[in-house]
C-alpha cells in the first residue's frame, strides 16, 4: 500500500540506514520494527517542528549516529511533500502498477533523487524497493557490487562511481540485461545476493515491512 505513513516510514528508513548498519539485531532494526511505528503522518502534521519530532523518537531508541543530518533531511522532505499536497502518493500510483516498464521505473527513480534531499541513486531505489514497486530498478550497494566483481561482470564497481547518476544507469543496464539472459527479474537476483551473505540473519520473524 502506497500511502503517506508508507512513504514517511521508507524515506526514514532510507536516511537512517544509509548512515549505519541495519541488520536483524540492530538498533536500527528494532526501530523500524516498533508497533505502532512512532512518526506517521498522523502525529506529525500540523506540527511546526517535525525535525525535532523525529529526533526524540531516534533518541529513544538509541539511534545517534548522524542525528542532525538526518533529522534535517526529513524535515526538508517532509516540507516538499506538504507543499506539493502530496503529488507524489498520486504519481507513485499511477506510474508504477503492474504494467510499468523499465523506462517508467527508472524515471521514477530519478524523479525520487531530484525530489528528496539526502537520497542519491541507490537510496531513491532503495524508497521504491521497500514500497514494492520496482523489478527492474535495484539499490545497488556493497553487497551487489561485490558479487559482481567476484562473478566477472565486464566493469570494475565502485561506491564512489555509482554516486553518479549516468554511471549508475550504465551499470543497471548491464545487470539488466544480465537478468535478461538469466531470464529473471533485477529484483530477484538482488533478493539472492543479499540472502547469500546474510548468513540465515533474516527470516520470517525479524524482516522489517
Amino acid at each position: 500500500m502506497v500511502d503517506k505513513n508508507s512513504i514517511f516510514k521508507c524515506m526514514i528508513m532510507c536516511l537512517v540506514t544509509s548512515q549505519q548498519r541495519s541488520g536483524p539485531d540492530t538498533p536500527v532494526s528494532r526501530f523500524f520494527k516498533l508497533e505502532p511505528f512512532p512518526v506517521t503522518f498522523e502525529n506529525i502534521s500540523g506540527k511546526m517542528d517535525v525535525e525535532y519530532l523525529l529526533r526524540v523518537a531516534m533518541q529513544q531508541n538509541g539511534l545517534n549516529r548522524y542525528i542532525n543530518q538526518i533529522t534535517g533531511y526529513f524535515a526538508w522532505n517532509f516540507r516538499v511533500l506538504h507543499d506539493s499536497d502530496w503529488t507524489l502518493v498520486g504519481i507513485l500510483k499511477k506510474e508504477l502498477d503492474s504494467k510499468a516498464t523499465r523506462k517508467d521505473e527508472r524515471e521514477i527513480a530519478d524523479y525520487i533523487d531530484d525530489t528528496f534531499k539526502g537520497f542519491g541513486p541507490k537510496q531513491s531505489r532503495n524508497f521504491l524497493q521497500s514500497l514494492g514497486l520496482t523489478k527492474y530498478e535495484i539499490p545497488i550497494d556493497s553487497r551487489i557490487t561485490t558479487w559482481l566483481n567476484d562473478f566477472g561482470f565486464p566493469v570494475t564497481l565502485s561506491a564512489t562511481g555509482l554516486q553518479d547518476r549516468a554511471y549508475y544507469h550504465f551499470i543497471s543496464n548491464g545487470i539488466q540485461r544480465l537478468c535478461d539472459e538469466a531470464d529473471i527479474y533485477p529484483c530477484v537476483l538482488d533478493a539472492a545476493i543479499f540472502s547469500s551473505y546474510d548468513g540465515g540473519r533474516w527470516n520470517v520473524e525479524n524482516i522489517i515491512y
